[in-house]
């Protein structure tokens, strides 16, 4: 069943131009598949699809294909081609405009990159293992999910022997990622450029409620700005587990996962048991209907 839904997809993005996780599902519904927004999330993972600009000035789905380490070179020009729109030089600086969303695929351009999930071993320990490893590359810790649970990103080099040394240190078991990039680390930084001067135009007005930024785990700081702190969070490690912390001793009790799968419940529970209820959902219609219950409409 996955291997025909696999193909129908690659039929329907060569058909259609379709930008959404929600148009693809309609239309693999349509054509006789059952699927939920969490399958089809699965599926652009593992068919390693990415976003590319389309004829209509939106970007679409289209299928990276594996290639040998001869041609890397024309995969990464076929994704700079694809994304960027303009590029300025003054002085030492180049500034690179994208398409939306794209800002991070043109960023790890070039590189051969990766993520890898490592599960048993605390920060410290790791940490000293990516630091072992940075003579291969950048690699660093890059989502702190839950206790037991860390992620490192970086050039995959780098990526895998800091993997092999946290299994050395104990680690339970190391995940290789099937992801585009290495989010959330240094090398997103053309990213976190980008943003900036995209910030550069938005006026951010004062805060009504508490709001907690991962990159930090806990509420602005008054030394800080939010144009600041989303350009840090796009290249720095994502803090989940503090973040969860934090909300629980700010009285939060429940929590809504709005999205494919329940990655975060799972982890929201890992870290403090039942004292922040979880709700995931996929669709808006789930959204709303919870919202209803919620209310006891």
């Amino acid at each position: 069943m996955k291997v025909a839904r696999h193909e129908k997809i690659i039929e329907l993005i060569r058909q259609y131009e379709i930008d959404t996780q929600e148009e693809l599902a309609a239309r693999l519904n349509e054509a006789g598949f059952k699927v939920t927004q969490a399958t089809v999330s699965r599926d652009i993972r593992a068919l390693k699809m990415t976003k590319v600009a389309g004829s209509n000035g939106k970007s679409r789905y289209a299928i990276l294909e594996e290639h040998t380490p001869d041609v890397l070179s024309d995969k990464y020009s076929r994704v700079l081609k694809d994304a960027v729109i303009s590029m300025n030089i003054g002085q030492n600086i180049v500034v690179i405009k994208t398409i939306p969303g794209m800002a991070m695929a043109a960023a790890a351009a070039g590189r051969t990159c990766g993520m890898t999930a490592v599960l048993g071993l605390d920060e410290a320990p790791l940490q000293a293992c990516c630091n072992a490893a940075a003579d291969e590359g950048v690699v660093q810790i890059c989502n702190y999910n839950c206790p037991g649970q860390l992620v490192i990103g970086g050039d995959k080099a780098a990526v895998d022997k800091a993997a092999a040394l946290a299994l050395a240190a104990g680690a339970r078991r190391c995940l290789p990622l099937n992801v585009s990039g290495p989010f959330h680390t240094s090398l997103m930084h053309p990213a976190g450029d980008a943003l900036r001067e995209k910030c550069k135009a938005v006026r951010f007005a004062p805060m009504q409620f508490p709001v907690l930024f991962n990159c930090l785990g806990h509420e602005i700081e008054e030394t800080d700005t939010i144009a600041a702190l989303l350009e840090k969070q796009v290249q720095s490690g994502v803090r989940w587990e503090v973040t969860v912390r934090r909300l629980a001793e700010l009285g939060v009790d429940t929590a809504i996962e709005i999205g494919p799968g329940r990655a975060l419940t799972g982890f929201v529970k890992k870290t403090v048991g039942s004292a922040i209820s979880c709700y995931p959902v996929e669709t808006a219609a789930q959204l709303q209907q919870l919202l209803r219950t919620m209310k006891g409409a």
